[in-house]
């Protein structure tokens, strides 16, 4: 890298040369906007998971795999004629002066919670602004994760007035949303069962959000706590040389429950 090169500027250039079509990458000059996507999204993913391992080394690899991404979309838009890189920069720079009034206007000072509603109010003037939307449900990507787009339809439904006053009345639609489940099973409609699946597990988002819990965050939590459990099992009957294919039920759950104890009382990470 030369001396007037940041680094920043140097990963600029090797994007373009990666897709210059005299000497590029052919894997690279191949990719256009819908071909990266998956990519986009399978880095957020594994920042995500760095995070969540409390690896600042990984994340750190991660967050430069995902700036790649960035980097890499805004230089097929250049070649297109559409943006570039620094269009990128002053999109998100005037956004967060313009969601940030407090900070970089005159606006009263704000607490967290003050600020998150000024955020979705100045985010809802936007999506009037620019857009031709119809409901209110528009613009929220259909490629998000399941259980995060439920929690933004329903959040958005919300500003509406759509919504459950309070938690208490969302677990009672749980409770008849389980009794949906019963009969459905009852009736040996694998569609039908899966609808009421689908429907519990939208209704116990909804008590996430009214709860301020992520959903996708508590998720990746209960993922990760059975892995770590279930783990925990093979490792006790490998110590005794089986499988968990060679042990019953009842003992893989008693093993459970003693990895449940080990977690409380500290004796491994929770």
């Amino acid at each position: 890298m030369r001396n007037s090169e940041t680094p920043l500027s140097q990963l600029l250039i090797i994007m373009s040369k990666l897709r210059d079509p005299n000497g590029g990458c052919p894997w690279d000059l191949e990719q256009d906007f819908s071909t990266i996507a998956p990519y986009t999204i399978e880095e957020a993913y594994e920042v995500a998971d760095a995070i969540d391992r409390n690896d600042p080394k990984d994340l750190q690899d991660e967050l430069g795999d995902l700036l790649f991404q960035v980097v890499f979309h805004a230089q097929m838009a250049k070649e297109a004629g559409l943006f570039d890189f620094d269009d990128v920069c002053r999109s998100i720079n005037d956004k967060m002066i313009r969601r940030h009034p407090h900070v970089f206007g005159g606006a009263a000072e704000r607490d967290s919670e003050t600020q998150t509603e000024a955020w979705e109010d100045q985010k809802a003037k936007e999506r009037a602004l620019k857009s031709k939307n119809e409901s209110v449900l528009d613009d929220i990507p259909v490629a998000l994760p399941a259980l995060k787009r439920a929690q933004k339809l329903q959040k958005r439904a919300a500003r509406v007035g759509f919504d459950w006053p309070t938690a208490e009345r969302v677990i009672d639609k749980i409770d008849e949303e389980i009794a949906e489940v019963r009969e459905a099973i009852t009736e040996a409609d694998p569609t039908h069962i899966a609808e009421e699946i689908g429907d519990l597990l939208f209704v116990c988002t909804n008590l996430g959000r009214k709860l301020n819990v992520d959903v996708e965050a508590a998720a990746r939590g209960a993922n990760t706590k059975f892995e770590r459990r279930f783990r925990y099992i093979e490792t006790r009957l490998s110590a005794e040389n089986r499988t968990p294919e060679q042990a019953s039920l009842e003992e893989m759950e008693a093993l459970w429950v003693e990895a449940k104890t080990l977690e409380k009382q500290g004796h491994f990470e929770t």
